[in-house]
């Protein structure tokens, strides 16, 4: 089975920016990492990679976020 490419930097850098949307979103609602994980499930250091643009996440996983958050999926992109 042939390996996944590996992202290039325009990819990596808009993971980033998800990433950092995610952080001021939380940050925005009063909420801490360990608040997001306890209402959505997910653990703190897969959580903390989101975060920091180093995972990518699945979209449940970001449905999850949202919905922890109490925001529309779509502030993360924005």
């Amino acid at each position: 089975m042939p390996r996944p490419t590996p992202p290039d930097d325009r990819v990596i850098a808009r993971r980033r920016q998800v990433g950092e949307q995610i952080r001021r979103v939380r940050e925005h609602h009063n909420l801490t990492q360990h608040d997001v994980c306890g209402r959505s499930g997910i653990d703190i250091a897969t959580y903390s990679r989101i975060e920091q643009g180093h995972s990518s996440p699945k979209l449940d996983t970001l449905i999850r976020i949202a919905d922890a958050i109490g925001c529309e999926l779509a502030d993360f992109v924005q």
